[in-house]
């Protein structure tokens, strides 16, 4: 078709440069668990994403009014209903934030099991950082501020 790019035909001077882009290596192999990646943070990758499917859905939940009200009145009944695990299931009766996190949890799904306990991310965020939270939110702040040199 009439004028749709093909790279395969470039000619001139622009064949083959790449304009300072550094050239993506396929054969880097990331490391094997997320750990590897950044000590002491459980990564929401693919793995974490299968192995909390389960929590998530039932965090997900949690956006019904009747929903929440359900799981009040029967918490082990409730997260029988969704198919916990055991680790999963423990996590959940010790409101352990971290625990979750490592079970495959997704902090933003368990915002919504946090909204029950009348927490917010920034509750779960200091638990993840070991902070409390008004160190936790000093901390975003701290990080947002801008140099006066950019002002």
């Amino acid at each position: 078709m009439v004028g749709e790019f093909d790279p395969r035909q470039m000619h001139g001077p622009f064949e083959r440069q790449n304009f300072g882009i550094p050239k993506v290596q396929e054969t880097t192999q990331m490391p094997s668990t997320p750990r590897d990646r950044i000590p002491g943070t459980t990564l929401f990758d693919g793995g974490q994403a299968r192995k909390g499917y389960a929590l998530n859905k039932m965090c997900f939940s949690f956006n019904s009014a009747e929903a929440r009200d359900e799981f009040r009145r029967d918490e082990v009944a409730y997260t029988r209903k969704f198919g916990l695990n055991d680790e999963q299931a423990r996590a959940i009766r010790e409101r352990n934030v971290l625990g979750l996190l490592a079970a495959g949890g997704n902090v933003y799904y368990l915002a919504k099991f946090a909204g029950i306990l009348g927490l917010d991310v920034q509750d779960l965020g200091a638990a993840q950082t070991g902070m409390s939270k008004e160190a936790f939110k000093a901390r975003l702040v701290a990080q947002n501020q801008q140099p006066e040199t950019l002002s």
